[in-house]
């Protein structure tokens, strides 16, 4: 029988799906820049220009990750979330 994994949160077995790996260690530039390898630049598709939205996750007051995301991507995942209530909002209005 084959073992199930649980997310922690739940009772129910989840398939969990390749979230998050170790990929390199970059080192801080006494300018505060870093390098991102350029197998990951290449395979997440990023070249000079592309613009990202810096995410910290914070716990205890310490900042314990730092994620990027592309700006069309939050761009498109804010729409999502707000045009919803936008249009509840112009319902309401009339």
């Amino acid at each position: 029988m084959k073992a199930q994994r649980f997310d922690g949160r739940s009772k129910s077995p989840k398939k969990r799906k390749k979230c998050c790996r170790v990929e390199s260690v970059v080192t801080i530039d006494d300018r505060g820049q870093l390098v991102l390898p350029k197998d990951i630049r290449d395979s997440a598709n990023i070249h000079a220009g592309d613009k990202f939205v810096v995410i910290s996750w914070e716990k205890d007051g310490h900042v314990l990750g730092i994620t990027l995301m592309r700006v069309e991507q939050l761009t498109d995942s804010v729409n999502t979330a707000l045009m919803p209530l936008l249009d509840d909002q112009d319902e309401d209005s009339v």
